[in-house]
């Protein structure tokens, strides 16, 4: 019976020793009576973690002030909670922008 990770820091030195001695961790595993399935396991887990901290770091959209809403015909476009309000003197490419960055959120 070969030996299970059994937890994050241990999964982590395997990881590194067997990139360290130049092997996959499958090899390093068997080398070592490790349960390669458990290593492996880990190093996906670890990765899809850290993808997913890669994946939630906030991103920056511009905003600018609008002017006071005065006597002007105003036009509000709602996409769930979002919305983008508009005025008769908005640019094409500005509402291509605003609903790019809609879309990001």
């Amino acid at each position: 019976m070969r030996l299970k990770i059994e937890n994050e820091r241990e999964a982590r030195r395997c990881l590194k020793a067997a990139k360290a001695a130049g092997l996959t961790a499958g090899a390093w595993a068997r080398e070592r009576g490790i349960d390669g399935r458990s290593l492996n396991a880990w190093r996906v887990n670890l990765s899809r973690s850290e993808a997913g901290t890669r994946a939630r770091a906030p991103r920056l959209i511009e905003l600018v002030a609008a002017p006071p809403v005065g006597a002007e015909p105003r036009y509000v476009v709602r996409v769930g909670e979002l919305a983008i309000e508009l005025g008769d003197d908005f640019r094409d490419e500005s509402l291509v922008r605003l609903v790019r960055a809609l879309r990001a959120c």
